[in-house]
């Protein structure tokens, strides 16, 4: 696996703090990241079938159990929710990324080998981490919208979205409501972008994988929130036609976000 073609010395916060060792890395590697990903993806297109079935069909359930009533308001943070459990559900993408870059058989069914992994326990605690600020983005959106509308909502999508995108207070709740979405998003990236797939790489520890990730983003801040953008605008042109998109979207930035995780950590001090 090619590493970054100019990488930078470790960063000293990630030995003072346990973490491994981290590089800087440029836009260039985010572009060849992608690259690779995408070649990841023709490689194993047979993972259409989980991603394919899956997103679409827990989007529309969600879509329809909340399309009318008090939980309307929390339609679109829940598909945001979806969006930030996104790494979570990618480790299965690199785990398949770790066995071709090894050489060993690919098959789809091997996306569900992470369960396998000596780092199961770890990843699991990592997943609960991020469950935990997806209920605090939900309770946070919650709270925007009640701050704006008080506790009572439109009971039809007619009128909810009349009231949203009409009013004055619906366009400062949508500003305020990205801007805390954009928060907990920027959160998430920092937390995960490094660690889950260092734990499905390496046996190891939820701690010093979450701190290496950490590290990771303190030196390479204005690349990796690039990256997140990159990755937020992809997510959402492939969900405007019915989350079908997603089913190419999410397989091949998994990949490519394993690719990233390679350029970015001296894995030989893990």
């Amino acid at each position: 696996m090619a590493e970054s073609a100019t990488p930078g010395e470790a960063s000293p916060a990630a030995q003072a703090d346990g973490a491994a060792p981290v590089r800087r890395i440029t836009s260039a590697d985010l572009r060849a990241s992608l690259a690779e990903g995408l070649a990841d993806f023709r490689e194993n297109r047979g993972d259409l079938i989980f991603v394919g079935l899956l997103y679409p069909l827990v989007g529309i359930v969600v879509g329809i159990f909340f399309a009318g009533g008090r939980n309307l308001p929390l339609l679109f943070p829940l598909f945001a929710a979806l969006s930030l459990l996104g790494p979570l559900v990618a480790t299965g993408f690199y785990e398949l990324a770790r066995r071709r870059e090894a050489g060993l058989e690919s098959q789809w069914y091997h996306f569900f080998d992470v369960l396998k992994s000596p780092s199961i326990v770890s990843i699991a605690a990592v997943g609960v981490g991020l469950l935990g600020i997806c209920a605090a983005w939900l309770a946070a959106a919650a709270i925007v919208y009640a701050s704006f509308f008080g506790p009572g909502s439109p009971v039809a999508v007619d009128a909810f979205l009349t009231e949203i995108v009409t009013t004055q207070r619906g366009w400062m709740m949508m500003l305020v409501g990205n801007l805390v979405g954009l928060a907990f998003a920027v959160i998430v990236l920092a937390v995960s972008v490094v660690s889950l797939p260092m734990l499905v790489d390496r046996r190891g520890n939820a701690e010093r994988a979450v701190a290496t990730s950490l590290a990771a983003f303190r030196a390479n801040p204005g690349v990796l929130l690039r990256w997140g953008l990159i990755v937020a605008v992809i997510l959402v042109i492939a969900a405007i036609p019915l989350l079908i998109g997603l089913a190419v979207a999410l397989p091949v930035l998994g990949y490519a976000t394993w690719h990233l995780y390679t350029r970015l950590v001296d894995r030989e001090a893990i």
